[in-house]
């Protein structure tokens, strides 16, 4: 794998499992039950969003970077 893959599945497994760790915290502090199904969906979901996100960005600087004169 190269560099821009890595740093993007790492970036997206990050966020994903952040987001979705909130996401229970704000549904536990209304006193609703733990949900697994909810968890992992909220982490895949937006784990996969973030990752073709930051793949983007991270294609386009490198472009923008290798076109820049010197």
């Amino acid at each position: 794998m190269n560099k821009i893959t890595k740093a993007s599945i790492k970036s997206g497994l990050i966020s994903g499992v952040i987001y979705a760790s909130l996401m229970a915290g704000f549904d536990y502090s209304e006193n609703q039950n733990f949900q697994i199904s909810k968890f992992l969906f909220h982490a895949i979901f937006f784990g996969v969003l973030m990752t073709l996100i930051t793949r983007y960005n991270l294609k386009k600087q490198s472009t923008s970077e290798m076109n820049r004169p010197e």
